[in-house]
Protein backbone atom coordinates (compact mmCIF):
# COMPACT_ATOMS: atom_id res chain seq x y z
CA UNK A 1 0.00 0.00 0.00
CA UNK A 2 2.79 2.62 0.41
CA UNK A 3 4.48 1.87 -2.53
CA UNK A 4 1.60 2.38 -4.16
CA UNK A 5 1.28 5.89 -2.76
CA UNK A 6 4.67 6.55 -3.84
CA UNK A 7 3.98 5.58 -7.13
CA UNK A 8 0.83 8.00 -7.55
CA UNK A 9 3.05 10.38 -5.92
CA UNK A 10 5.77 10.11 -8.18
CA UNK A 11 3.27 10.44 -11.39
CA UNK A 12 2.07 13.41 -10.20
CA UNK A 13 5.35 14.89 -9.94
CA UNK A 14 5.94 14.52 -13.06
CA UNK A 15 2.68 16.31 -14.49
CA UNK A 16 4.20 19.91 -15.52
CA UNK A 17 3.12 22.82 -13.25
CA UNK A 18 1.75 25.29 -15.75
CA UNK A 19 3.58 29.21 -15.99
CA UNK A 20 1.45 31.92 -14.54
CA UNK A 21 0.71 35.43 -15.19
CA UNK A 22 2.70 38.54 -13.76
CA UNK A 23 1.66 39.43 -10.29
CA UNK A 24 -1.40 42.26 -10.99
CA UNK A 25 0.38 44.75 -8.58
CA UNK A 26 3.42 45.23 -11.40
CA UNK A 27 1.05 46.89 -14.08
CA UNK A 28 -0.06 50.11 -11.72
CA UNK A 29 3.09 51.23 -9.85
CA UNK A 30 5.25 54.35 -10.01
CA UNK A 31 7.96 52.71 -8.70
CA UNK A 32 7.80 50.30 -11.88
CA UNK A 33 7.36 52.59 -14.48
CA UNK A 34 11.33 54.03 -12.51
CA UNK A 35 13.00 50.83 -12.25
CA UNK A 36 11.79 49.67 -16.04
CA UNK A 37 13.01 52.43 -18.08
CA UNK A 38 16.71 52.81 -15.80
CA UNK A 39 16.95 48.58 -15.78
CA UNK A 40 15.14 47.74 -19.28
CA UNK A 41 14.23 50.61 -21.64
CA UNK A 42 16.82 52.99 -21.65
CA UNK A 43 19.76 50.30 -22.25
CA UNK A 44 17.68 49.06 -24.59
CA UNK A 45 17.59 49.66 -28.34
CA UNK A 46 14.50 52.13 -29.48
CA UNK A 47 13.18 52.44 -32.90
CA UNK A 48 14.24 56.26 -34.09
CA UNK A 49 13.07 56.54 -37.54
CA UNK A 50 13.52 54.98 -41.32
CA UNK A 51 17.00 56.41 -42.62
CA UNK A 52 14.71 58.05 -45.23
CA UNK A 53 13.90 60.43 -42.71
CA UNK A 54 17.93 61.73 -41.87
CA UNK A 55 18.30 61.64 -45.61
CA UNK A 56 20.00 65.70 -46.22
CA UNK A 57 22.86 66.83 -43.84
CA UNK A 58 20.49 68.61 -40.53
CA UNK A 59 17.69 66.42 -40.70
CA UNK A 60 16.77 65.34 -37.03
CA UNK A 61 13.69 63.31 -35.49
CA UNK A 62 13.27 63.58 -31.76
CA UNK A 63 12.32 60.71 -29.43
CA UNK A 64 11.33 60.77 -25.75
CA UNK A 65 11.37 57.69 -23.36
CA UNK A 66 10.21 58.68 -20.13
CA UNK A 67 11.90 61.62 -18.88
CA UNK A 68 14.76 61.31 -21.22
CA UNK A 69 15.04 62.71 -24.63
CA UNK A 70 17.08 61.79 -27.60
CA UNK A 71 17.90 63.80 -30.60
CA UNK A 72 19.43 61.74 -33.72
CA UNK A 73 20.35 64.55 -36.90
CA UNK A 74 22.66 63.37 -40.29
CA UNK A 75 25.67 65.73 -40.16
CA UNK A 76 27.68 67.50 -42.90
CA UNK A 77 29.72 64.23 -43.51
CA UNK A 78 26.71 62.01 -43.91
CA UNK A 79 27.09 60.32 -40.65
CA UNK A 80 23.86 59.49 -38.67
CA UNK A 81 24.30 60.61 -35.22
CA UNK A 82 22.68 60.48 -31.84
CA UNK A 83 22.64 63.13 -28.23
CA UNK A 84 20.89 63.73 -25.67
CA UNK A 85 18.68 66.30 -26.95
CA UNK A 86 19.76 68.67 -23.93
CA UNK A 87 21.70 71.52 -23.48
CA UNK A 88 25.24 71.43 -21.28
CA UNK A 89 24.39 74.78 -19.86
CA UNK A 90 21.40 74.77 -17.93
CA UNK A 91 19.56 71.63 -19.24
CA UNK A 92 17.06 73.12 -21.84
CA UNK A 93 15.63 71.12 -24.23
CA UNK A 94 17.14 71.67 -27.73
CA UNK A 95 14.60 70.05 -30.70
CA UNK A 96 11.31 69.34 -30.82
CA UNK A 97 9.47 66.65 -33.23
CA UNK A 98 11.69 66.84 -36.50
CA UNK A 99 12.79 68.86 -39.24
CA UNK A 100 16.05 70.39 -40.57
CA UNK A 101 18.46 72.20 -38.80
CA UNK A 102 20.98 73.90 -41.56
CA UNK A 103 23.04 75.71 -39.20
CA UNK A 104 24.49 74.84 -35.60
CA UNK A 105 21.95 73.39 -33.04
CA UNK A 106 20.96 76.43 -30.87
CA UNK A 107 19.34 76.32 -27.62
CA UNK A 108 16.54 78.22 -27.82
CA UNK A 109 16.57 79.80 -24.15
CA UNK A 110 20.22 81.25 -23.59
CA UNK A 111 21.61 80.55 -27.30
CA UNK A 112 24.13 78.38 -26.23
CA UNK A 113 25.01 76.39 -30.24
CA UNK A 114 26.51 73.22 -31.23
CA UNK A 115 27.66 71.79 -34.78
CA UNK A 116 26.31 68.47 -35.77
CA UNK A 117 29.11 66.23 -34.29
CA UNK A 118 28.13 67.98 -30.88
CA UNK A 119 31.01 70.28 -30.22
CA UNK A 120 30.08 73.23 -28.60
CA UNK A 121 30.25 76.19 -31.11
CA UNK A 122 29.29 79.12 -29.09
CA UNK A 123 28.53 80.96 -25.98
CA UNK A 124 26.74 83.87 -25.77
CA UNK A 125 28.43 86.57 -23.68
CA UNK A 126 31.09 84.12 -24.01
CA UNK A 127 33.46 86.42 -21.64
CA UNK A 128 30.92 85.53 -18.76
CA UNK A 129 32.24 82.43 -18.21
CA UNK A 130 35.95 82.45 -17.49
CA UNK A 131 37.78 79.18 -17.53
CA UNK A 132 35.49 77.86 -19.61
CA UNK A 133 36.47 74.90 -21.92
CA UNK A 134 34.08 74.59 -24.97
CA UNK A 135 35.93 71.44 -25.36
CA UNK A 136 33.98 69.72 -21.89
CA UNK A 137 30.21 70.94 -23.10
CA UNK A 138 29.71 69.03 -25.96
CA UNK A 139 26.77 67.27 -26.42
CA UNK A 140 26.27 63.69 -24.43
CA UNK A 141 26.52 61.10 -27.40
CA UNK A 142 24.01 58.31 -28.00
CA UNK A 143 24.50 54.65 -29.05
CA UNK A 144 23.65 54.84 -32.50
CA UNK A 145 22.85 51.45 -35.13
CA UNK A 146 21.63 50.93 -38.12
CA UNK A 147 19.50 47.71 -39.54
CA UNK A 148 17.22 46.85 -41.80
CA UNK A 149 16.73 50.57 -43.34
CA UNK A 150 15.58 51.97 -39.58
CA UNK A 151 17.58 54.24 -36.99
CA UNK A 152 18.20 52.52 -33.77
CA UNK A 153 19.20 54.34 -30.68
CA UNK A 154 20.12 53.22 -26.82
CA UNK A 155 20.66 55.55 -24.26
CA UNK A 156 22.42 53.71 -21.53
CA UNK A 157 24.33 49.88 -21.52
CA UNK A 158 25.57 48.27 -24.56
CA UNK A 159 23.61 46.47 -26.22
CA UNK A 160 24.89 44.21 -28.69
CA UNK A 161 24.34 45.14 -32.45
CA UNK A 162 20.61 44.95 -33.44
CA UNK A 163 21.25 42.96 -36.51
CA UNK A 164 23.20 40.04 -34.42
CA UNK A 165 19.99 40.04 -31.76
CA UNK A 166 17.64 38.90 -34.96
CA UNK A 167 19.90 35.78 -36.26
CA UNK A 168 18.36 34.39 -38.76
CA UNK A 169 14.97 36.04 -38.73
CA UNK A 170 16.96 39.38 -40.23
CA UNK A 171 16.80 37.31 -43.55
CA UNK A 172 12.72 37.43 -43.90
CA UNK A 173 13.19 41.42 -44.54
CA UNK A 174 16.04 40.86 -47.61
CA UNK A 175 12.97 40.44 -50.39
CA UNK A 176 10.88 43.51 -48.92
CA UNK A 177 13.28 45.80 -49.68
CA UNK A 178 12.90 47.68 -45.74
CA UNK A 179 15.88 50.28 -46.83
CA UNK A 180 13.91 51.55 -50.12
CA UNK A 181 10.80 52.61 -48.82
CA UNK A 182 9.58 55.69 -47.82
CA UNK A 183 7.18 57.02 -45.43
CA UNK A 184 3.37 56.68 -46.22
CA UNK A 185 2.36 58.03 -42.95
CA UNK A 186 4.61 60.60 -40.08
CA UNK A 187 5.25 59.34 -36.88
CA UNK A 188 2.39 59.46 -34.88
CA UNK A 189 1.75 58.87 -31.05
CA UNK A 190 -1.25 57.45 -29.19
CA UNK A 191 -1.79 57.71 -25.72
CA UNK A 192 -3.75 54.43 -24.31
CA UNK A 193 -4.59 54.41 -20.47
CA UNK A 194 -3.03 50.97 -20.18
CA UNK A 195 0.54 50.01 -18.37
CA UNK A 196 3.08 49.45 -21.42
CA UNK A 197 3.04 45.73 -20.17
CA UNK A 198 -0.38 44.99 -20.35
CA UNK A 199 0.16 46.27 -24.44
CA UNK A 200 2.74 44.14 -25.25
CA UNK A 201 1.40 40.75 -23.49
CA UNK A 202 -1.21 41.82 -25.91
CA UNK A 203 1.23 41.87 -28.81
CA UNK A 204 3.28 38.77 -27.84
CA UNK A 205 0.61 36.27 -27.61
CA UNK A 206 -2.17 35.44 -30.31
CA UNK A 207 -4.34 33.14 -28.23
CA UNK A 208 -6.91 35.80 -28.27
CA UNK A 209 -6.99 36.55 -31.93
CA UNK A 210 -10.16 34.13 -32.68
CA UNK A 211 -11.88 35.74 -30.21
CA UNK A 212 -10.70 39.25 -29.86
CA UNK A 213 -10.21 40.03 -33.77
CA UNK A 214 -13.10 38.81 -35.33
CA UNK A 215 -11.46 40.20 -38.65
CA UNK A 216 -8.20 39.05 -39.02
CA UNK A 217 -9.76 35.33 -38.42
CA UNK A 218 -11.82 35.78 -41.51
CA UNK A 219 -9.10 36.83 -43.32
CA UNK A 220 -5.94 34.50 -41.85
CA UNK A 221 -5.15 31.90 -40.12
CA UNK A 222 -3.42 32.74 -36.58
CA UNK A 223 -0.02 33.48 -36.52
CA UNK A 224 0.68 30.92 -33.82
CA UNK A 225 0.25 28.10 -36.26
CA UNK A 226 3.45 29.79 -38.02
CA UNK A 227 5.54 30.52 -35.48
CA UNK A 228 9.17 30.87 -34.97
CA UNK A 229 11.83 32.62 -32.69
CA UNK A 230 15.50 33.58 -31.43
CA UNK A 231 16.69 34.97 -28.03
CA UNK A 232 14.36 38.06 -27.97
CA UNK A 233 13.30 38.23 -30.61
CA UNK A 234 9.27 36.42 -32.16
CA UNK A 235 7.84 35.98 -35.54
CA UNK A 236 4.46 34.95 -36.39
CA UNK A 237 3.20 34.20 -39.99
CA UNK A 238 -0.50 34.78 -40.83
CA UNK A 239 -1.43 32.83 -44.05
CA UNK A 240 -4.64 34.44 -46.57
CA UNK A 241 -7.30 32.09 -46.19
CA UNK A 242 -9.05 31.02 -49.45
CA UNK A 243 -12.86 31.39 -48.50
CA UNK A 244 -13.25 34.95 -49.19
CA UNK A 245 -14.44 37.59 -46.33
CA UNK A 246 -18.08 38.20 -45.50
CA UNK A 247 -16.87 42.04 -44.80
CA UNK A 248 -15.83 44.12 -48.01
CA UNK A 249 -13.08 45.56 -46.87
CA UNK A 250 -11.66 42.65 -46.03
CA UNK A 251 -12.75 41.13 -48.92
CA UNK A 252 -11.37 43.47 -51.55
CA UNK A 253 -8.26 43.44 -50.15
CA UNK A 254 -8.02 39.19 -50.14
CA UNK A 255 -8.64 39.88 -53.61
CA UNK A 256 -6.77 42.65 -54.60
CA UNK A 257 -3.26 42.11 -52.44
CA UNK A 258 -2.17 39.44 -54.83
CA UNK A 259 -1.47 42.03 -57.71
CA UNK A 260 0.81 44.12 -55.87
CA UNK A 261 4.46 43.84 -54.87
CA UNK A 262 5.04 41.83 -57.66
CA UNK A 263 8.69 42.18 -56.46
CA UNK A 264 7.76 39.77 -53.74
CA UNK A 265 7.95 35.97 -53.98
CA UNK A 266 4.71 34.58 -54.13
CA UNK A 267 4.19 33.08 -50.83
CA UNK A 268 4.99 36.61 -49.30
CA UNK A 269 2.30 38.47 -51.33
CA UNK A 270 -0.16 35.73 -49.41
CA UNK A 271 1.00 36.36 -45.50
CA UNK A 272 0.84 38.89 -42.90
CA UNK A 273 3.75 38.63 -40.86
CA UNK A 274 4.63 40.20 -37.27
CA UNK A 275 7.78 40.19 -35.22
CA UNK A 276 8.61 41.39 -31.58
CA UNK A 277 12.04 42.90 -29.93
CA UNK A 278 12.43 42.65 -26.27
CA UNK A 279 11.54 44.49 -24.42
CA UNK A 280 9.00 47.11 -26.93
CA UNK A 281 9.42 46.65 -30.39
CA UNK A 282 6.94 45.12 -33.23
CA UNK A 283 7.02 45.59 -36.77
CA UNK A 284 4.49 44.26 -38.89
CA UNK A 285 4.82 43.16 -42.25
CA UNK A 286 2.36 43.01 -45.48
CA UNK A 287 2.67 42.56 -48.89
CA UNK A 288 2.05 46.27 -49.75
CA UNK A 289 3.79 47.67 -46.56
CA UNK A 290 4.77 47.93 -43.45
CA UNK A 291 5.02 49.67 -40.02
CA UNK A 292 7.40 49.55 -36.59
CA UNK A 293 5.60 50.53 -33.36
CA UNK A 294 6.77 51.01 -29.80
CA UNK A 295 5.21 51.33 -26.50
CA UNK A 296 6.53 53.46 -23.92
CA UNK A 297 5.98 54.00 -20.54
CA UNK A 298 3.88 57.05 -19.63
CA UNK A 299 3.27 56.43 -16.04
CA UNK A 300 1.49 54.15 -14.60
CA UNK A 301 -1.23 52.14 -15.95
CA UNK A 302 -0.99 54.55 -19.28
CA UNK A 303 1.26 54.32 -22.01
CA UNK A 304 2.25 56.11 -25.63
CA UNK A 305 2.07 54.15 -28.74
CA UNK A 306 4.62 55.57 -31.32
CA UNK A 307 4.97 54.40 -34.78
CA UNK A 308 4.69 54.63 -38.66
CA UNK A 309 3.85 52.92 -42.19
CA UNK A 310 6.27 52.73 -44.56
CA UNK A 311 6.40 51.09 -48.23
CA UNK A 312 8.00 51.31 -51.28
CA UNK A 313 7.31 53.98 -54.05
CA UNK A 314 4.04 53.44 -56.04
CA UNK A 315 1.28 55.64 -57.18
CA UNK A 316 -0.45 52.98 -58.77
CA UNK A 317 -4.18 52.85 -58.40
CA UNK A 318 -3.96 49.14 -57.14
CA UNK A 319 -1.45 50.28 -54.62
CA UNK A 320 -3.31 52.62 -53.26
CA UNK A 321 -6.48 50.64 -52.86
CA UNK A 322 -4.59 48.07 -51.05
CA UNK A 323 -2.55 50.42 -48.75
CA UNK A 324 -6.07 51.81 -47.90
CA UNK A 325 -7.73 49.25 -47.08
CA UNK A 326 -4.89 47.86 -45.24
CA UNK A 327 -4.71 50.47 -43.41
CA UNK A 328 -8.46 50.61 -42.47
CA UNK A 329 -8.11 46.78 -41.50
CA UNK A 330 -5.44 47.61 -39.16
CA UNK A 331 -6.50 50.46 -37.99
CA UNK A 332 -10.03 48.17 -36.65
CA UNK A 333 -7.48 45.69 -35.16
CA UNK A 334 -5.81 48.40 -33.01
CA UNK A 335 -9.35 49.94 -31.91
CA UNK A 336 -10.04 46.38 -30.41
CA UNK A 337 -6.59 45.92 -29.11
CA UNK A 338 -6.70 48.92 -26.94
CA UNK A 339 -10.46 48.35 -25.51
CA UNK A 340 -9.27 44.59 -24.83
CA UNK A 341 -5.93 46.10 -23.28
CA UNK A 342 -8.22 48.53 -21.27
CA UNK A 343 -10.59 45.52 -20.35
CA UNK A 344 -7.33 44.41 -18.89
CA UNK A 345 -6.20 47.22 -16.92
CA UNK A 346 -9.28 47.52 -14.96
CA UNK A 347 -9.58 43.56 -13.99
CA UNK A 348 -6.21 43.70 -12.57
CA UNK A 349 -7.43 46.16 -10.74
CA UNK A 350 -9.77 43.61 -8.80
CA UNK A 351 -8.76 42.39 -5.27
CA UNK A 352 -10.02 38.93 -6.46
CA UNK A 353 -7.76 38.50 -9.21
CA UNK A 354 -4.44 35.86 -8.69
CA UNK A 355 -2.75 35.22 -11.58
CA UNK A 356 -3.93 32.86 -13.99
CA UNK A 357 -2.08 29.74 -15.36
CA UNK A 358 -0.45 30.18 -19.36
CA UNK A 359 -1.06 28.66 -22.40
CA UNK A 360 2.09 27.44 -24.50
CA UNK A 361 0.42 29.97 -26.95
CA UNK A 362 1.77 32.50 -24.58
CA UNK A 363 5.16 31.36 -24.76
CA UNK A 364 6.70 34.73 -25.76
CA UNK A 365 4.49 36.26 -23.63
CA UNK A 366 6.48 34.01 -20.98
CA UNK A 367 10.13 35.38 -22.51
CA UNK A 368 9.12 38.66 -21.63
CA UNK A 369 7.92 38.30 -18.29
CA UNK A 370 11.26 36.24 -17.80
CA UNK A 371 13.06 39.39 -18.64
CA UNK A 372 11.09 41.40 -16.11
CA UNK A 373 11.97 39.02 -13.58
CA UNK A 374 15.45 38.40 -14.31
CA UNK A 375 16.42 42.41 -14.30
CA UNK A 376 13.40 43.38 -11.46
CA UNK A 377 13.48 40.70 -8.71
CA UNK A 378 10.35 42.40 -7.18
CA UNK A 379 8.17 41.35 -9.95
CA UNK A 380 8.77 37.92 -8.63
CA UNK A 381 6.89 38.67 -5.47
CA UNK A 382 2.78 38.65 -4.59
CA UNK A 383 2.78 42.54 -3.36
CA UNK A 384 4.62 45.33 -4.00
CA UNK A 385 7.33 44.99 -1.66
CA UNK A 386 7.16 47.51 1.23
CA UNK A 387 10.31 50.09 0.12
CA UNK A 388 8.61 50.57 -3.05
CA UNK A 389 5.76 52.25 -1.29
Amino acid sequence: MKSATVERSDLRSTVPVPARAMPAWIYNHPEMTRLELERILLPSWQVLCHVSQLRHAGDYVTLDIGTESVVGLRDRDGVIRAFHNVCRHRGARLLDGDGNCAGPITCPYHGWSYRHDGALLGVAARDTFPGLDRSEHGLRAVKVDVAFGFVFVALAGDPPPVASTWGTLADDFEPYRFQDMVPLTPITTQTWNVDWKIAMDNYLESYHVPIGHPGLYRMFTPDYDDQSGVPGVARGVSWLREQPSTHWAERRYQQFVGHVSQHLPEANRRCWRFYSMLPNLGIDVFPEQMDFFQVLPAGPGKCTIRGAIYGLPDSSRTMRVVRYLGQRINQSVNGEDEWLCKRVQRGLASGSYTPGPLSELERWMREFHDVLRERIPETRQAQAPAHFA
